[in-house]
């Protein structure tokens, strides 16, 4: 990462009673960046959060914020003052909406015009300005998640941490919420970290992702690099990747073809690998394109012939559960689907660029 990092670990471990619930080499989060922590329940999220706040301490290793080690009490009482946390609750006090959101500011004894200001900025940023002399008790979830976010950001922190802060919201206010915590984040370039649960949260909110597993990082990197290519198959899982196919590369070409066979089917990929290699072949469903059977009119390098073997309804989309004589899942939407005539047991063709197939060293 060519950032200057806000917030490192090296060689952390934390742990609690006698049992490790951390250990991670290294982790750093550039100025401006967004980082996503993502895992299954357990992973260790919420409690890497709380230790890059400053709020659980270090057993082992090093945390350094703005490239100091926080190591003493003055150090932790600087990452706590440019810091912001927002938990799962809103944790809101029983007073106004103005004075909830001017908390932080008057703790660190900001002048009455300066709050002022700060608290009509964020009340705006978050367009909850009709709400400020409400009562906290008398606001909905979605008001509430709103004036903890604005109370966060009301101090200008050089970094905020949040913790799966869209959990039980209906889907309008959840779905306002993160745009406006996107537009937010894209206009003052604040650092954050993100605790979510959901990928297409972190598509949209974080630059960076770090799937996180039984306290530890199993990949970290871009969230393109990471969603594309999996280090692994249980990064490859958690990210989306439907389609994971255990194959033998049968050949190479000089310029980084490689042909692998799946069931008696040759998939083409791109990658560096030698024959007799055993491999995963990776493909995310919203790369697999479904078409008529009407040869001759499609470009990618992979076509199959395919079978509708069930159509399951996801959202906006369908998920096609295809047998190309291997299994393969795609994405469909529903006048796409309407047009081709889908219903399960129909025929099509399957097709996906050789540049769409992430390949990864499979040991078995």
């Amino acid at each position: 990462m060519t950032e200057k990092s806000i917030i490192e670990v090296k060689n952390l471990i934390v742990q609690r009673g006698k049992v490790t619930v951390l250990d991670i080499r290294e982790l750093s989060v550039g100025q401006g960046r967004s980082l996503s922590l993502i895992g299954p329940n357990g992973a260790g999220k919420s409690t890497l959060l709380l230790t890059l706040a400053g709020l659980l301490p270090l057993n082992k290793g090093l945390l350094l914020f703005a490239g100091k080690p926080v190591n003493d009490r003055t150090s932790l009482a600087m990452l706590r003052r440019n810091a912001a946390v927002v938990f799962q609750e809103p944790l809101l006090l029983n007073d106004t909406v103005y004075n909830n959101v001017a908390l932080g500011l008057k703790f660190r004894h900001v002048s009455s015009g300066e709050i002022s200001r700060s608290v009509d900025e964020v009340l705006n940023y978050f367009g909850i300005t009709h709400l400020v002399k409400r009562s906290a008790k008398t606001l909905s979830g979605g008001e509430a998640k709103r004036v903890s976010l604005a109370r966060a950001f009301a101090i200008k922190p050089r970094l905020i941490l949040l913790d799966e802060s869209f959990n039980a919201l209906d889907p309008p206010s959840r779905e306002a919420i993160i745009s406006d915590l996107q537009n937010i984040l894209e206009q003052t370039k604040i650092t954050a970290v993100l605790a979510l649960h959901d990928r297409e949260d972190t598509l949209r909110l974080a630059q960076d992702v770090a799937v996180m597993s039984a306290g530890k990082i199993a990949q970290y990197g871009t969230t393109a690099q990471v969603f594309n290519h999996p280090d692994n198959e249980f990064v490859a899982n958690f990210v989306g990747t439907e389609s994971i196919l255990e194959g033998i590369v049968k050949t190479v070409s000089p310029d980084g073809m490689v042909m692998v066979a799946i069931d008696g089917k040759i998939v083409e990929a791109v990658g560096r690998f030698c024959a007799g290699q055993k491999v995963y072949c990776c493909m995310r469903p919203e790369n697999v394109t479904i078409s008529n059977n009407i040869q001759g009119k499609i470009s990618a390098r992979n076509v199959f012939d395919a079978r509708v073997n069930k159509m399951i309804r996801q959202g906006f989309l369908y998920k096609l559960i295809l047998d190309c004589g291997f299994p393969l899942v795609a994405y469909i939407t529903p006048p796409s689907c309407e047009d081709l005539g889908l219903k399960e047991g129909v025929r099509v063709m399957a097709s996906f660029k050789a540049t769409a197939v992430h390949l990864m060293k499979r040991e078995k």
